[in-house]
């Protein structure tokens, strides 16, 4: 789910090696054949940090090689540099969008934009962020939901990192958060602390829960993790269309996401039925924390997840694939 915008140029800067030497092997979607004579060729699919994300790149790319006779090049990229790769002719999906119209500015066709990307719809998936307890600390504080209480308990959050402060936990510094904004703009007495990654937030959720250790940090939905520790959401400010318009003065809860694929414009013209797919593609919070948990939780190879799902679900797939 997500990219900092100020640490977006550095992003850029630091992958975009990755894209020029990747391009070597990405293959021409207009030049290759899939079985029965369509022409499908080599979809470049981003694959972003974290596991939801995953699940649902996988499966529609292994109906794509499966079904369809694609080939699928997986590129582990944060989101804003997948869509610098829809400008490189190196990515041409994002299976998982949350937002972003800074980007949807600079690559739709639009004035100002190049008109390398564009939304392939929906993907079923209904997103929200936000900052969470474990559950025990609302048996125990049950007014801490509020955040005009957090400074209450602040002195519960301090950790070494935050210093006098309480510690909100993020995650990847590359996921969508204006946590620092949040922080400064309600005037609470926290530091925000970047864990590093999902699987860091979800280690320090799942230990504080069984340990009775206090922890605030920033989660998300869909996520499959809720479903064995269902975290507790603080209520902030209420989130009003345009109160997130300017990221230094931010002071409201994120939006509900409704999450979408962003497919390059080039790839959606190219008669690849695999484009079809992409955009047929949507299913849903359940489906995606079914296959994410296989991966992230009983240790399944994304392609052995995605299959096991697929051929338990052909309806659904009959119907991506317009059967």
């Amino acid at each position: 789910m997500r990219v900092t915008r100020s640490r977006a140029v550095l992003a850029v800067v630091a992958v975009s090696s990755v894209l020029a030497v990747s391009a070597c092997g990405g293959g021409d979607i207009k030049n290759e054949t899939a079985a029965g004579g369509e022409d499908c060729g080599t979809i470049n699919m981003a694959i972003n940090p974290w596991v939801g994300y995953e699940a649902s790149a996988h499966v529609v790319g292994y109906i794509a090689e499966s079904k369809l006779g694609c080939t699928v090049d997986y590129k582990d990229l944060d989101e804003q540099v997948s869509w610098q790769g829809f400008a490189e002719d190196e990515v041409d999906v994002v299976i998982e969008n949350w937002g972003h119209p800074e980007l949807q500015k600079k690559y739709f066709k639009s004035p100002g934009g190049d008109g390398s990307a564009m939304s392939a719809g929906p993907n079923g998936n209904e997103g929200i962020i936000g900052w969470y307890v474990p559950p025990w600390m609302v048996e125990k504080y049950p007014d801490i939901l509020d955040w005009k209480n957090l400074n209450k308990y602040a002195d519960l959050f301090k950790t070494p990192e935050s210093g006098d402060k309480g510690t909100l936990f993020d995650g990847d510094p590359g996921f969508v958060t204006n946590d620092e904004a949040l922080v400064k703009n309600l005037d609470l007495n926290y530091k925000v602390v970047f864990a590093g990654s999902e699987n860091a937030l979800i280690e320090g959720f799942r230990n504080a829960e069984e340990n009775k250790t206090p922890m605030l940090g920033y989660f998300y939905a869909p996520q499959w993790f809720l479903s064995e520790v269902p975290l507790e959401k603080v209520e902030l400010p209420k989130y009003t269309e345009g109160c997130d318009a300017d990221p230094e003065k931010v002071a409201c809860d994120y939006p509900v996401y409704t999450l979408d694929k962003i497919v390059a414009t080039d790839f959606a013209e190219s008669g690849s039925p695999g484009y079809d797919l992409v955009k047929n593609f949507q299913w849903t919070n359940d489906d995606q924390n079914e296959v994410a948990k296989m991966i992230a939780e009983d240790q399944m190879d994304p392609d052995d997840a995605a299959q096991k799902w697929v051929e338990e679900n052909p309806d659904k797939v009959n119907a991506w694939l317009g059967q």
